[in-house]
């Protein structure tokens, strides 16, 4: 009996990855509400912004790309402590903190100290999906909480909006993503909004766009920098707030907002996975549910890593 445990825990560290010990039913027994209880208030942040739906979900796609699903990307900064909220991708970016302490409140007063605020994200992220119209699926839990964070991890992981399709799949691939995984999680962006910082240098100097969006943007987004930086457009321009396939047929009529949008149909190796999603709304939930779980597996905290924090904004 001895020896069959002892192969089991080796089999187990050749397995080697810690996503092994994440499982859909973590918390069955020490907090059998938890899913219950996050729901209603992800419902009632969408209901009073539609929008948050895509914010929450990118807090997850942000978090997963530094150093691993761990919710260093919720610590604020203090005077001994720097995070990633002032990085480049993130500042005057991400958003939604206000509503994981909402989560985070009512989850402590379910079941106190139990549950991560890293799990917390991953739920959330689902629900916002689920709530939009976009694919169910279960979520694997058992993530714990780092200590740290890494603000050049921020700056340098997260690929910006500039990117080139090469550098795209390269920084997708260091973070274990397949090219599927990449064109299907890029359908994230058939929700939310982008900054005119984001999308300038491509309404007024990329060629491989609609003629009209360059137009209709154009009039809300001066070329000037440092103007209207801040001022908001739909990244997928027919449904904003649905979860669902317009944004990969907007690549195939050259609509996509973000430079690195329209890289994923530019004539290189993702066109035909582009092609299919444009087709099949079906392929595309499924895809998208296969690599959110995969993204969610990113070098995760278990067993006695990290902590549970009291506090998603900081560690105990």
């Amino acid at each position: 009996m001895a020896a069959t445990f002892v192969s089991l825990v080796l089999l187990l560290s050749v397995l080697g990855s810690a996503s092994a010990q994440l499982s859909t039913g973590f918390y069955s027994s020490s907090c059998p509400n938890l899913l219950s209880t996050v729901k209603p208030v992800v419902h009632s942040a969408i209901s009073s912004e539609q929008r948050m739906g895509a914010s929450l979900l990118r807090l997850f796609f942000h978090d997963c790309f530094v150093n691993g699903c761990d919710a260093s990307l919720l610590l604020d900064d203090t005077s001994n402590f720097t995070g990633e909220k002032t990085a480049t991708p993130n500042q005057n970016s991400v958003r939604g903190f206000d509503v994981i302490d909402k989560i985070k409140t009512a989850v402590e007063k379910a079941c106190p100290g139990v549950v991560s605020c890293a799990d917390i994200l991953a739920i959330t992220a689902r629900d916002a999906v689920v709530i939009l119209g976009g694919p169910n699926w279960d979520v694997k839990l058992g993530r714990r909480d780092a200590k740290t964070a890494s603000l050049s991890g921020a700056n340098n992981n997260i690929p910006p909006p500039s990117s080139s399709l090469s550098n795209l799949i390269s920084q997708f691939s260091a973070q274990g993503l397949s090219r599927q995984d990449m064109v299907a999680l890029a359908g994230a962006h058939t929700i939310g909004q982008a900054r005119c910082i984001s999308f300038r240098s491509r309404i007024y100097n990329d060629t491989n766009i609609d003629s009209s969006l360059a137009t209709t943007r154009q009039s809300n987004c001066p070329s000037t920098s440092g103007s209207g930086d801040g001022n908001l457009a739909p990244l997928d321009l027919q449904t904003p707030t649905a979860f669902d396939n317009d944004y990969f047929k907007n690549l195939v009529n050259l609509k996509g907002l973000l430079h690195s949008d329209q890289q994923l149909f530019s004539n290189g190796s993702t066109d035909s996975l582009v092609k299919t999603y444009s087709a099949s709304p079906s392929k595309f939930a499924s895809d998208f549910a296969a690599a959110m779980i995969k993204m969610g597996d990113i070098s995760p905290l278990t067993g006695s890593q990290g902590e549970i924090r009291n506090n998603c904004r900081m560690v105990n």
